[in-house]
């Protein structure tokens, strides 16, 4: 970064763009919010007053060094901004600027920002610029090329790695403590734990066990969706994930019915004495009951999802009744 031009490259420090004469012809566009809106976006000052003058100069189709320090200006704040980005590589193919030290710029922004989609489509399109020029310089240059791209993604998998194994994980445990439904993070979740490559095997389905896992992983695991489930028992995510587990650990259902039966008490008892706390709950007891070949107790929890406690999906609790039964005459 230190060999880059600073009039070109760097982090914008002191006063705000109105107070700087660099910009004292520009006549900033503020954004407007339609009259009325339900959801006006509360912008911080200095991100508002970025955007109304990058609004002005690409009005105005201007492309000069001082548009692309306010570019990256704009991308420290908000390195998502697609837009600013589209309008950053415009500037550098304007100016006919290097395109190895715009790389070498955009090599610290992705390391930096790893799970940035914006910052491989500019790369893409400094690569489709720089090709033509390239291959003009022979085989030797292109291959010099390809080798620094090697590296650099080498080196960004390998920071990426150390972010799923430490950091990553706990950024999820904050999602699903502050929203236990969130179906992306336990999906997530999943991948974290059972595709890491310190201890699972390589290649296999989500859905198929596997052994190279540690038995106490498989135990915080099944701890944790317990712990969540309990928070939320009619939400079916931390079910989907507690099953999830129990197959990649090749565990039998069974070894959580007492914790299932903690949502389901009294099942087929008259009166008020049948109560049901997770459907969810119900439907796994079905599953575990049909495991061990109890197809009666398998069917009444069935019947009774479909009966009272979601009829809403009555079609579907009827169809896996006759999956009982035919899986009962196999």
């Amino acid at each position: 970064m230190a060999l880059l031009k600073p009039e070109l490259y760097g982090v914008r420090e002191g006063s705000r763009l109105a107070e700087d004469p660099e910009w004292e012809d520009v006549v900033p566009i503020a954004h407007q919010e339609p009259e009325g809106a339900l959801a006006a976006i509360a912008y911080p000052e200095e991100y508002a007053e970025a955007m109304a003058y990058l609004r002005a100069v690409m009005k105005a189709k201007e492309h000069s060094p001082r548009c692309l320090r306010l570019t990256e200006h704009i991308i420290n704040m908000n390195p998502a901004h697609y837009t600013v980005w589209l309008y950053r590589a415009a500037n550098v193919f304007a100016l006919n600027l290097s395109i190895p030290d715009e790389i070498a710029w955009l090599n610290g922004v992705a390391l930096r920002n790893l799970k940035n989609y914006q910052i491989w489509h500019h790369r893409h399109l400094l690569v489709e610029h720089y090709y033509p020029q390239l291959s003009l310089q022979g085989p030797s240059a292109i291959a010099e090329f390809a080798a620094s791209e090697q590296s650099f993604l080498r080196d960004i998998l390998a920071e990426d790695t150390k972010t799923t194994t430490s950091a990553e994980l706990a950024a999820i445990e904050t999602l699903l403590d502050d929203d236990v439904r969130n179906n992306s993070a336990w999906s997530h979740r999943f991948f974290l734990v059972f595709s890491n490559p310190a201890h699972s095997t390589p290649g296999l389905a989500a859905s198929e066990p596997d052994p190279k896992v540690p038995q106490e992983i498989v135990d915080r695991e099944v701890a944790y969706a317990m712990a969540k489930i309990r928070l939320a028992p009619q939400s079916q995510s931390g079910w989907n994930y507690l099953r999830g587990v129990l197959v990649k650990a090749g565990r039998k259902l069974a070894t959580v019915e007492g914790f299932t039966n903690e949502f389901v008490k009294g099942l087929g008892e008259d009166g008020e004495g049948e109560d049901v706390r997770s459907t969810h709950a119900l439907d796994l007891l079905a599953e575990i009951y049909a495991e061990r070949g109890d197809k009666d107790k398998a069917d009444l929890a069935l019947r009774r999802l479909g009966e009272k406690w979601d009829r809403i999906r009555v079609g579907y609790w009827e169809w896996r009744r006759k999956g009982l039964e035919i899986g009962a005459e196999a």
